[in-house]
């Protein structure tokens, strides 16, 4: 739908005042620690866009919580593994030769969104340090989540994610599905036996740009959706309407329990 199109859908502009009373009658409570998955497309025009939305998440949110959005970098990454597109295996030792280390402050997302990429750069965000798989975080416990991020088992026991179980914190699907929740792949790593693949990207190391070696899984969300599905039956999910977008909002620790089990269960019947 054209930009157009969405202005003659909608009977007023949305605005940060609308999205924040929309966001509290979900159920989103001041002082929460909040991972949030978006798509500003979904949710319709905005005035002032993205940055309307990262600021009415923030006035529900107030100083006492703690916002935090996934800002991963997939293209730093071992071109050999690269299918969207491909690129000729002559090119792979240039790539890894010259591509630029990754910096928190400097590295931009790709293919995360315009709210994700208006985050990113937000006065007083923290940003993990992970060349692939980092997160960003405002409020209380920012730092407490995005500090130790370590290179192998990206999305594992030491990453963002475990941090945000340990706060009990949820996740706000805005607009977007379950496909977008990152918390399963907790449970991917909880649930053992993925497969195993050693990646690489390029980092800074005692002031000088490296080559890194990365041991981690072979992350898996085409399930994600019938999971997702699964979850919603068993467990407590708060759905509702974000000016435009369906918007979902439940508890972490929940999810990615039940995804622990769930795919821990998939791959025993798999091996049957």
């Amino acid at each position: 739908m054209s930009e157009a199109d969405t202005v003659q859908n909608i009977p007023a502009p949305r605005t940060r005042e609308t999205l924040a009373a929309d966001l509290r009658a979900l159920g989103l409570p001041a002082g929460a620690v909040v991972i949030v998955h978006s798509s500003l497309s979904a949710i319709g025009w905005v005035s002032g866009g993205s940055v309307a939305v990262v600021q009415a998440l923030l006035d529900v949110l107030t100083p006492i919580g703690t916002l935090v959005m996934p800002t991963h970098t997939g293209d730093l990454s071992d071109p050999s593994f690269w299918k969207n597109p491909p690129v000729p295996e002559t090119w792979w030792p240039i790539i890894r030769d010259t591509m630029p280390a990754f910096e928190p402050e400097v590295t931009p997302t790709r293919g995360m969104g315009r709210i994700v990429e208006t985050f990113r750069t937000w006065p007083g965000v923290l940003r993990s340090s992970h060349p692939q798989a980092s997160f960003t975080a405002w409020g209380q416990h920012a730092e407490f989540i995005t500090a130790r991020h370590e290179l192998d088992d990206s999305l594992g026991e030491h990453s963002p994610l475990a941090r945000i179980y340990d706060r009990d914190g949820l996740v706000l699907l805005l607009g977007v599905p379950y496909e977008h929740n990152t918390s399963f792949h907790l449970g991917e790593y909880r649930a053992a036996g993925g497969r195993r693949i050693v990646q690489g990207a390029p980092i800074i190391e005692n002031g000088q740009r490296v080559w890194q070696t990365i041991n981690d899984i072979e992350w898996d969300a085409d399930c994600f959706e019938a999971l997702g599905a699964d979850f919603e039956r068993a467990c407590s999910v708060k759905i509702g309407q974000v000016v435009s977008a369906t918007t979902r909002l439940f508890a972490q620790r929940a999810a990615v329990d039940f995804a622990t089990k769930w795919i821990g269960e998939k791959r025993s019947a798999a091996q049957d």
